[in-house]
């Protein structure tokens, strides 16, 4: 306890680079959904799947009524997605790591309720799910 007190600034460095150095993983994970949750989701309707892989990932199988638009050509398209604004957008790549940067995107472009899949197409067929071809 003493050397805490004796060295309370170099403690706060080390805090503050400690989390300095986190900061960009945690602020990057974004809001999240299990396959689980995704399947519950699109079972009620009221969502968008817009599958963020290129589109020969795509054609090998993808979430049944995906919609493609690689995330290269995404800033680009965004507009197609304009109607479904109020919709909750599930995000979807291949191990849930592309998906966050495109709820970027979209959170930009104005869309308020953006859902990354988990662990992407991975976990979804880990979990047993089936994908549509």
């Amino acid at each position: 306890m003493n050397f805490i007190i004796e060295h309370i600034f170099l403690v706060g460095i080390v805090v503050i680079s400690g989390g300095a150095l986190l900061w960009p993983a945690l602020s990057m994970r974004g809001k999240r959904a299990s396959p689980l949750e995704v399947t519950q989701m699109i079972n009620r309707g009221k969502s968008l799947v817009l599958d963020v892989r290129d589109t020969a990932a795509f054609a090998n199988g993808h979430l049944r009524d995906a919609k493609n638009i690689p995330l290269t050509e995404l800033v680009g398209r965004v507009g197609e997605l304009d109607k479904s604004k109020s919709k909750t957008v599930v995000l979807v790549c291949q191990k849930g790591v592309r998906s966050p940067l495109a709820a970027k995107v979209l959170a930009k472009a104005g869309f308020a309720d953006v859902v990354s899949l988990d662990g992407g197409v991975t976990a979804w067929q880990a979990a047993g799910l089936p994908l549509a071809k």
